[in-house]
């Protein structure tokens, strides 16, 4: 490989977007997949919408127990 590479044409940043946001491709094993697809269908919304609401519960399972743990309970 070279030492050093020359980019005479190059742009910095001429993608780079303030503000953009960022979305999170997540691959699941399919046996998890096939499971958020059976739960989704069940309650009538899109399976990114499901999994969002565990997220949601899960992160403040794990922020409570650490505002616990802080007060030294637990």
């Amino acid at each position: 490989m070279k030492r050093e590479c020359n980019f005479p044409n190059a742009v910095r940043g001429k993608f780079y977007r303030k503000g953009a946001a960022l979305r999170l491709s997540i691959y699941l094993d399919s046996a998890m997949r096939r499971r958020l697809e059976r739960i989704a269908k069940k309650k009538g919304k899109p399976v990114g919408d499901l999994v969002n609401q565990l997220f949601k519960k899960d992160l403040a399972v794990l922020e409570t127990r650490r505002r616990l743990q802080g007060r030294g309970a637990a």
